[in-house]
C-alpha cells in the first residue's frame, strides 16, 4: 500500500474510532459541548472549515483517482481475458484491480464518515446548547412558578386580613349603630319627659292665671264695696 492509501487507510481508522466514542451513549451532548470549547479545540476550529474542505478535496480527489483505476484495471482485466493471455499477467491485473477495488471503498467510506463526523458534531453542539436552554428555561420557569405561588399566597393572606378586618369594621359599625339607636331611644324618651313637663307646667301656669284673674276679681269687688260706704258716709 502506497504512502498516500497508508495515510486514508489510517484516517478511516481514526474516524471509526472518533465516531464511536461520540456514539457512546454514557457521555452526555454538555459534555461532549464542554470538550468543543476547550482553549485546544477552540484554536483549532479557528481553520476548521479550512481543515474540513482541505480534505474534502483530497478524499474526493483520492476517490475519483481509485474510481478511475478499477475502471482502468477492469477493462484491461477484460481484454486480457479476451484475448486469453499468460496466467501471470491475469493475476497481476487482478491484484491491482484488488487494489484498485479496495482504495475505493477505503477513500469513499473516508469520504462519507468524514461528512457524517461533521454533520454528527453540529448536531451533538446543538443538542447540548438546546439541552442547556431548556435547562435555563426549565429554572426560569420554576422562579417564575415560585414567584407566582408566592405572590397568590400573599394575595391570600392579604385578602384574609381585608376580610377579618371587613368583619371587625362591620362588628363595630353594629355596635355603633345599635348605641346611636339606644341613645336616640333614650333622646326620645327624655324629649317625651320633657314634652309631659312641659304639657305639665303650662297647664299649671293656665290654672295660675285663672286663678289670679280671679283673685284679681275679687279683689276689684272687695275695693269696690269698701269705697262705697265711704262715699255714703260723706253724703250724709
Amino acid at each position: 500500500m502506497s504512502l498516500q492509501w497508508t495515510f486514508v487507510a489510517t484516517f478511516l481508522y481514526a474516524e471509526v474510532f472518533v465516531m464511536v466514542l461520540l456514539l457512546l451513549p454514557f457521555i452526555s451532548c454538555t459534555r461532549w459541548q464542554r470538550m468543543f470549547r476547550s482553549r485546544i479545540l477552540i484554536s483549532l476550529t479557528s481553520y476548521a472549515n479550512l481543515y474540513f474542505n482541505v480534505l474534502i478535496v483530497v478524499l474526493l480527489i483520492l476517490f475519483v483517482d481509485a474510481i478511475r483505476e478499477v475502471r482502468k484495471y477492469s477493462t484491461t482485466d477484460k481484454q486480457e481475458t479476451n484475448t486469453q493471455s499468460h496466467l501471470g499477467t491475469l493475476d497481476n491485473i487482478h491484484m491491482k484491480l484488488f487494489r484498485a477495488q479496495r482504495n475505493f471503498y477505503i477513500a469513499g467510506f473516508a469520504l462519507f464518515l468524514w461528512l457524517v463526523l461533521r454533520r454528527l458534531v453540529v448536531l451533538i453542539s446543538t443538542q447540548a446548547t438546546l439541552e442547556a436552554k431548556t435547562e435555563a428555561a426549565m429554572r426560569q420557569a420554576a422562579g417564575a412558578s415560585a414567584m407566582a405561588k408566592k405572590l397568590m399566597e400573599e394575595g391570600e393572606q392579604r385578602k384574609k386580613v381585608e376580610e377579618e378586618s371587613t368583619d371587625v369594621d362591620k362588628e363595630s359599625l353594629a355596635n355603633d349603630l345599635k348605641e346611636t339607636k339606644t341613645k336616640l331611644k333614650e333622646t326620645d324618651e327624655e324629649l317625651e319627659m320633657v314634652q309631659s313637663d312641659f304639657t305639665a307646667m303650662k297647664k299649671q301656669a293656665e290654672s295660675t292665671n285663672r286663678e289670679y284673674d280671679r283673685l284679681l276679681e275679687e279683689h276689684s269687688k272687695l275695693q269696690a264695696q269698701l269705697e262705697s260706704p265711704d262715699e255714703t258716709k260723706k253724703d250724709n
